[in-house]
């Protein structure tokens, strides 16, 4: 009887020491073709970059569970949420983050306006080639330089936003905006999947052009530092998940997910 006890002990000591931790991320649900949700499941080049990465990581079994950006940061702000990706680096304005992982996309942000923006010329003075007009955002997207910024205090610049590159794309094509600022290759294959939808037509609603490039941005995971001790997993995790993406990257994987979804599409 004592062996069978001893036995069973040696076995669930084994099964605990090899348990997986689970941990969830969250990914922001709309942002093609980086991070978005698609017929109810999470893709996007981020998304298949990171599952991939945590597949390796055997320790861990992670869920990535989609929720809309803003919302997002709020969990890692109140520490209740562990991760979130894709942030850009931003430490005094989301003191709350941190560590971030190491870079994984390097994503180029333009502005892009209705055709007759540029009727008299390019405009390629960023931002005060755009004084007096209205530069549509995704709701939480805060990449504008101070500059900019002091632009919309003294009112010369306005600022709308909204919940997601689609619908930003829609007022810009029914002239409810005239321009709108984001990642190059989210704007593209944007517009190009809503001309298969039938919601964007150029010959019916007018070209939407590229402006300027604003800058280059990386994107990361991005940890919260709040919560006291409620991730005692987090240095752990944060270790190896930066040492598989940068062999992901330096192996071309990365690359190659990238050009998958690419394509043709950005132009």
């Amino acid at each position: 009887m004592k062996r069978v006890i001893a036995w069973c002990w040696a076995v669930l000591a084994a099964t605990s020491a090899h348990a997986e931790q689970p941990v969830t991320v969250f990914a922001d649900d709309a942002y093609p073709p980086y991070s978005y949700v698609h017929e109810g499941k999470m893709t996007g080049i981020y998304t298949e970059v990171l599952q991939e990465a945590f597949k390796q990581m055997t320790d861990y079994k992670v869920q990535i569970r989609p929720t809309p950006w803003k919302r997002g940061l709020k969990f890692l702000e109140q520490g209740v949420g562990f991760a979130l990706y894709p942030p850009y680096l931003r430490k005094k304005a989301r003191p709350y983050i941190g560590p971030y992982s190491v870079p994984i996309l390097a994503e180029q942000l333009v502005v892009v306006c209705r055709e007759e923006v540029f009727a008299e010329g390019p405009r390629t003075d960023w931002p005060y080639d755009y004084i007096g007009l209205t530069i549509g955002r995704n709701s939480g997207f805060e990449t504008f330089s101070v500059d900019f910024w002091r632009l919309v205090a003294s009112d010369k610049i306005k600022v709308e936003s909204a919940g997601g590159t689609r619908i930003n794309l829609l007022k810009v094509a029914k002239n409810r905006i005239p321009c709108y600022a984001n990642d190059k290759l989210s704007i593209f294959w944007e517009l190009k999947q809503m001309e298969k939808d039938g919601e964007y037509k150029p010959s019916e609603h007018g070209r939407i052009v590229e402006g300027v490039v604003i800058s280059a941005e990386w994107g990361h995971v991005g940890y919260t530092n709040q919560g006291g001790g409620r991730f005692p997993f987090k240095n752990d995790f944060v270790e190896q998940l930066d040492i598989i993406i940068e062999k992901m990257k330096s192996s071309g994987r990365v690359n190659k997910i990238v050009e998958r979804y690419a394509g043709s599409q950005a132009n």
